[in-house]
């Protein structure tokens, strides 16, 4: 066990589009900070843990640490996916050279860093979507449990609705609009690309066309538009279902948020407060509280 005084603690926050990491000594202040691309057991175990990785490392480096600060770290590590079954196991049983490690969602890593560790409830609309929180000592959820099935009002979900509506428009089947001509254009205004494509696509391809959506529904595409506004009522029902479950209070996080909030409800946006924190600010409070308990 480390003193009190020499510990230092590292957050990451792991998901579908990026990894980031933060080195904090005890007092806060930043020693370190790393980027990687896309972490999510989704990819595999290795390739998410190899994600996480290089973020903590380009962290680690940053801050000039070598091993014996590094044996004196302790990581809280926020990772997508991290609820699929045997993922949490086979995280724990990589090797790792800090004094301690402990994993939670990327979802529960956001919901510490908004709420600087108190009762409170998100909403991520990135990637993927889902509501969670804490409240009275009990777990909060809706949704998130992955695209296809899930993840409504999410970018792989906006990105799935259009590339649908561009092949139908493409057959003469629905109205062809600017934004449903740009996607095909993405597909060499052929079919059977967007088939091959769609074979190897993950969400977080589906989640790239996202902001192709958000541009033309802003400039008035009317199927846009529908696709937008749908998505967004989609997030209205997550924050509301929250409040009810018995959240004390909503954020809503993710990449999406900004762009999908003027299209939320009127009471939605009244009722939802801003993050105190980022997702690898909760890391961190999961590092210091694990840190605690060794």
């Amino acid at each position: 066990m480390t003193s009190g005084d020499d510990r230092y603690f590292l957050g990451v926050d792991g998901g579908g589009t990026g990894c980031r990491a933060r080195l904090e000594d005890k007092d806060g202040n930043v020693l370190g900070q790393g980027l990687s691309g896309p972490a999510t057991t989704r990819l595999g175990i290795a390739e998410a843990w190899a994600s996480v990785a290089r973020a903590f490392g380009a962290a680690i480096e940053e801050a000039g640490f070598g091993k014996r600060q590094i044996a004196r770290t302790h990581a809280g590590i926020g990772l997508a996916g991290i609820g699929r079954k045997g993922a949490l196991e086979a995280l724990n049983a990589i090797p790792h050279p800090f004094a301690s490690i402990d994993f939670v969602s990327d979802g529960v890593g956001a919901c510490l860093g908004a709420h600087s560790g108190q009762d409170g409830a998100i909403v991520i609309a990135g990637t993927g979507s889902i509501g969670l929180g804490f409240a009275d000592g009990g777990d909060l959820r809706a949704g998130g449990y992955g695209f296809p099935i899930s993840d409504e009002g999410s970018g792989a979900d906006l990105g799935l609705k259009a590339v649908q509506l561009a092949l139908r428009a493409h057959d003469g089947r629905h109205e062809r609009t600017p934004l449903l001509t740009e996607l095909m254009q993405r597909f060499s205004n052929d079919p059977m690309e967007a088939v091959a494509w769609m074979d190897r696509a993950s969400a977080t391809d589906y989640a790239a066309f996202a902001p192709l959506v958000m541009r033309h529904a802003d400039q008035g595409d009317p199927v846009g538009r529908r696709i937008v506004q749908a998505a967004a009522e989609q997030i209205d029902t997550l924050v509301r279902v929250l409040f009810e479950k018995g959240a004390p209070r909503v954020t809503l996080l993710g990449g999406l948020a900004s762009p999908l909030e003027p299209w939320l409800a009127p009471d939605v946006r009244r009722r939802l407060k801003p993050a105190d924190g980022d997702a690898v600010a909760g890391a961190i409070i999961l590092a210091k509280r694990f840190a605690a308990r060794c």
